[in-house]
């Protein structure tokens, strides 16, 4: 069977995309020396022939000379800032390319299109593979790059399936290596994909690893079968010739966003680019055109609504919604209404839409009255309107909104859409004298859809939602119509969209007696009936009972302790931050005084410092206490700033109302709840933790009032409207992972370890007596220096079990990213001393690692702490001499006494494992100056260790095989020195020494004689592209086949020593300092 390569999955793309209309070019072949030569140089990166033909066919009409202006503004897209340009030709692409001319004495502008986005058979789409690309002296070639009319706009990074060590963090790592070499290739970069032929990801040129993301549907009708490679998936799906172009132009964004120094007082503008996931590309089309049909003659003005789960990407996905509606021809330019039901909402999805003012085309309005959202809704077109639904209450009590415009094509776009005041119903309300408060007669009062519908009576509605609407809501469908699409928890957790939410209830912890227990449940009715709490129910004397009886005095401190208990133990495992959730904002201000008490340095009066703040707003009538808190609008955006930040000292908020929607900082990862909380409110909340952030495992909602049975409730709702996937799991399954994952771990010490008898020789008590069953408990009892043994014993039993090094750090790596979850919880604190050794023990073997090819320098961020024994706190850096147990050599790695100590050792697993890192190392290093001697190296290395795990080969015979291979790069090392020959000399010595008849016939003078020759013409022949450029590399085999004539190399063996020599002076030329 043929194994599979990196060049059988290239091939095998590259056909897949030939199936879907891409022509296909060899790279050579376009070279400048290449059969077709469509490039003057290796520097060129798009191809500008192709360009210039793209442009007249799809520009006929503009003079040729505009044409060719257009071509070079694409061609001179300069700045030292990758993403600057990138952005730059984006807007050169989406909004055509603008050259300036004169008529009749007026400006004017020609706008020449780069690509034909309505008819996508009038561009020209090629893949390429072997694109040799040079850009300050240096090459690389990108596997393969997709064309769009000579422009290079997606570039694809493939590694081996069936190579352990290449995956998609070294494709990844290989693309950051491209944009640091070959920048000039990502000015015109789209899209970049990853794969090693089975998963596939994509991402934006600025996208961490962590962005990056499958695409899972070929059609958008059905996900794909999950044994269909995701290359294939994401080939036949996302790079369609329309899909890609319909991307490019309306579902990538560059998100803005300022940040100001708080001690110098500058603003710094951040840019980030974003590309739609799948789930947003497929909502979003079929959202456009389901509101086309509903704006239609014969549509019904309801657009439908979009479920996506928070966390999803919903605020981006109404951004994408917006951007390609208003390019709709259908809609004649339409007028956008954005509506939240709240001020700090309304502020936060407007942010949203003004970090992406490129892709409306167009700036966001905020109404800031009544009578400013009516003047910004006469218009008679265009526009982005924000405003809250409460500015479409009719001014004098009046049961009709004034009617704002007939016009067809507006379009209301509501944020959160099951929000029960969107209702049409009638019902009868107080009427009020305004001097004396007195009730003088009843009026008709509507819900607020109705009064929309006066104002804007032709216009249609869509809705956006991250939680269902439940089976009893009547209101939604009547307004906004069905489901258009849905994105649930489960698909936002598989697709790695979302981390999971966990539920703990610590309501033993702060009791509230029998009375709030009875109170809440009461509220709790009241709150089926409706979820927003009304400042008329505040004021209601259950209300005031219950915020009584919640903040109790010794409550408070109660609670203030146990949330501080709680939150640094979590921090002793996991980097995060955390949101308190207050009933009342008098309550707020109390948790904070309590929590101050007991951390008082966690208090800072300057906006800017402090580890905790309570944010709320705040009026007169509230007293000194809550007064304490007031901040401004602004204050509250950079105290958001701040909160999102993991780097800033910020890590604890106590909130009312504000930030439970809407609000997205990934690094927070715990919610403690303290307030009655239902339904799609108590949802949305703990969605504020289910956010992606490095390796977070999941986010964590402390219940202290006890919100489990409402989220019983949340659920059955969830799965009555078709939602897979629980809102929260208990945080009982996180404790039973972990301590299944314990058990695990315990059992390997139980196994028969092949390295037990010589631990024995040197530890009697390692093992239980009469027992292959290893004692790691003694490491408990006894002092520091007796611990470092027992971890180093522990080690070479786990050595010796079949794959035991693997197993080990893999469950250890899972058992600490439970624990980092539950490390509260009363039943995994017996095990934390234990936990400890096993991590101590995980860090060491992780040393061994080898630094091959496919692992990357670049580590995946971890905010998992590792737990520190006290006795070996003092190891902050252990390397890999210290885990073996030996002292570092102070001289060569390689010397005999070094070699004699490691022979010497007593865990001789341990000596194996340093041994083969060591080897594995030096002999890379001179992989990258002699092509031939590290070779025959490697393959001795290989060899010996496949004996040993063959069973030919002992560990002690295993460890002098080794021994002697260090012995042999040492004698390959002084070779140069005996012969009198340089490094790359003696390379193209080893070169030509590989034919054994060659060497007998000339001898060694001869061959040296060769050798130097060889390496001279190399090094005057060799510039930085030799290697690519075919007329360098015929010239330099003519020069070589001479010389080898020259001095009588026997004509046979010539063919095999110019293949090899051509080898190493590459391998030389990428050595060369220009």
């Amino acid at each position: 069977m043929k194994p599979i390569t990196e060049n059988i999955i290239e091939q095998s793309a590259i056909e897949l995309l030939q199936s879907q209309g891409w022509d296909y070019a060899n790279g050579k072949e376009l070279s400048p020396e290449g059969l077709f030569c469509e490039r003057e140089n290796y520097q060129q990166i798009i191809l500008t022939n192709r360009l210039r033909t793209a442009i007249a066919k799809i520009n006929p009409h503009i003079p040729a000379d505009a044409q060719e202006a257009a071509v070079q503004k694409v061609l001179r897209i300069y700045s030292p800032v990758l993403l600057h340009n990138n952005e730059e030709f984006h807007k050169l692409l989406v909004e055509k390319v603008k050259i300036p001319y004169q008529q009749n004495g007026y400006e004017r502008s020609h706008e020449v299109a780069l690509i034909d986005f309505e008819n996508t058979g009038n561009n020209q789409f090629l893949v390429v593979n072997q694109y040799t690309i040079i850009e300050n002296n240096q090459n690389k070639r990108p596997d393969v790059l997709l064309f769009v009319n000579g422009l290079p706009l997606v570039v694809i990074e493939l590694k081996n399936a069936a190579d352990e060590n290449a995956g998609l963090l070294s494709a990844y790592k290989q693309l950051q290596t491209y944009k640091a070499i070959i920048p000039g290739l990502f000015t015109y970069n789209a899209v970049c994909i990853i794969s090693d032929g089975l998963e596939c990801k994509a991402g934006s040129v600025s996208a961490d690893f962590s962005r990056y993301m499958t695409w899972k549907t070929a059609d958008g009708i059905k996900e794909a079968s999950r044994f269909k490679p995701q290359l294939q998936i994401l080939l036949q799906g996302m790079m369609q010739p329309a899909t890609l172009l319909d991307l490019v132009r309306n579902f990538i964004v560059f998100e803005k966003t300022k940040k100001e120094d708080a001690k110098t007082g500058l603003i710094q503008i951040q840019t980030e680019k974003k590309l739609a996931a799948y789930h947003q590309y497929y909502a979003v089309n079929k959202a456009v055109q389901s509101s086309i049909n509903a704006s239609g003659v014969n549509g019904d003005k309801r657009g439908g609504v979009v479920w996506h789960t928070q966390g999803s990407g919903k605020s981006l996905s109404m951004v994408f919604y917006s951007g390609k509606l208003i390019t709709a021809p259908e809609m004649s330019n339409p007028t956008i209404v954005v509506i939240t039901d709240r001020n700090d909402l309304d502020d936060q999805l407007f942010d949203s839409f003004a970090a992406s003012v490129q892709l409306l085309r167009q700036e966001p309005v905020q109404a800031q009255s009544r009578e400013h959202l009516k003047q910004l809704l006469q218009v008679a077109s265009g526009g982005i309107v924000f405003t809250t639904i409460q500015k479409f209450m009719p001014d004098g009590n009046k049961s009709v909104y004034d009617q704002l415009s007939s016009r067809k094509n507006i379009v209301v776009i509501a944020d959160e859409a099951h929000r029960t005041q969107y209702g049409f119903e009638a019902r009868l309300v107080d009427e009020k004298d305004a001097a004396t408060k007195e009730v003088i007669g009843k009026r008709i009062a509507y819900g607020f859809a109705k009064y929309m519908r006066d104002a804007l009576p032709n216009a249609t509605y869509i809705g956006f939602t991250g939680t269902p609407i439940e089976g009893t809501d009547v209101n939604t469908p009547q307004v906004f119509g069905n489901y258009i699409d849905r994105y649930d928890i489960k698909d936002a957790v598989t697709d790695g969209a979302t981390v999971r939410i966990y539920y703990e209830s610590r309501l033993a912890k702060v009791n509230l007696d029998e009375d709030g227990k009875r109170l809440i449940e009461e509220f709790d009715e009241e709150l089926e009936q409706d979820e927003e709490i009304t400042e008329k129910q505040k004021a209601k004397a259950k209300w005031t009972k219950l915020e009584a009886i919640v903040g109790n005095k010794d409550r408070v401190k109660n609670l203030a302790n146990d949330i501080v208990t709680h939150f640094e133990k979590r921090q002793t495992v996991f980097e995060g931050k955390a949101m308190i959730v207050a009933m009342s904002r008098r309550i707020a201000a109390d948790i904070y005084a309590a929590i101050i008490a007991l951390r008082p340095q966690w208090h800072s009066d300057d906006i800017t410092k402090g580890v905790i703040k309570a944010v709320m707003t705040t009026n007169s009538a509230d007293g000194p206490e809550i007064a304490k808190h007031y901040t401004t609008k602004q204050q509250r955006r950079d105290l958001s700033d701040r909160m999102k930040d993991p780097a800033d000292e910020l890590k604890i908020v106590i909130v009312r109302d504000m930030w439970l929607t809407g609000f997205d900082a990934p690094c927070l990862n715990t919610m403690y709840v303290d307030k009655p909380m239902r339904g799609h409110n108590l949802m949305q909340a703990i969605a504020r933790v289910n956010r992606v952030f490095k390796d977070k495992p999941g986010g964590l909602v402390v219940d202290y009032l006890g919100i489990g049975m409402d989220l019983k409730k949340a659920l059955s709702f969830y799965g009555e409207a078709g939602g897979k996937g629980d809102p929260a799991e208990n945080i009982v399954k996180a404790v039973e992972v972990f301590l299944e994952k314990l058990e695990l771990i315990q059992q390997m010490f139980n196994e028969e370890s092949k390295t037990q008898k010589d631990i024995l020789v040197e530890e009697p008590e390692a093992y239980y007596e009469k027992s292959f069953k290893f004692n790691y408990r003694r490491f408990f009892k006894v002092d520091s220096r007796e611990k470092l043994s027992i971890i180093l014993q522990a080690e070479e039993h786990i050595m010796g079990l079949q794959e035991g090094k693997e197993r080990f750090v893999r469950e250890v790596s899972l058992l600490s990213q439970a624990l980092s979850l539950c490390v509260t919880r009363d039943e995994v604190q017996p095990h934390l001393a234990e936990v400890a050794f096993f991590q101590a023990m995980k860090a060491r073997l992780a040393k061994f690692e080898g630094t091959g090819p496919g692992r990357s320098d670049i580590q995946i961020e971890t905010a998992i702490k590792q737990i520190v024994d006290e006795a070996l706190s003092s190891d902050k850096v252990i390397d890999i001499f210290e885990a073996a147990g030996i002292s570092k050599p102070d001289i060569s790695i390689l010397s005999d006494e070094f070699l004699q100590e490691v022979k010497g050792m007593q865990h001789k697993n341990l000596a194996l494992e340093l041994l083969k890192k060591i080897l594995n190392d030096e002999i890379k290093a001179r992989a990258k100056t002699n092509l031939v001697k590290s070779k025959k190296l490697l393959e001795m290395l290989e060899g010996a260790i496949k004996r040993y795990q063959n069973n030919l080969l002992t560990t002690a015979e295993i460890i002098q095989e080794l021994i002697n291979i260090a012995k042999e790069i040492k004698e390959a090392d002084a070779e140069g020195e005996r012969l009198g020959l340089t490094q790359n000399e003696v390379a193209f010595y080893n070169a030509l020494e590989v034919n054994d008849s060659a060497v007998q016939v000339l001898g060694d003078d001869q061959l040296r004689l060769i050798a130097r020759e060889i390496a001279e013409k190399v090094k005057a022949n060799t510039t930085i592209d030799w290697a690519i450029r075919e007329s360098a590399r015929a010239k330099l085999m003519v020069l070589v086949k001479r010389t080898l004539t020259k001095y009588g190399y026997p004509p046979d063996k010539q063919q095999k020593a110019i293949d090899t020599v051509l080898k190493q002076a590459e391998l030389m030329a990428d050595n060369l300092e220009l």
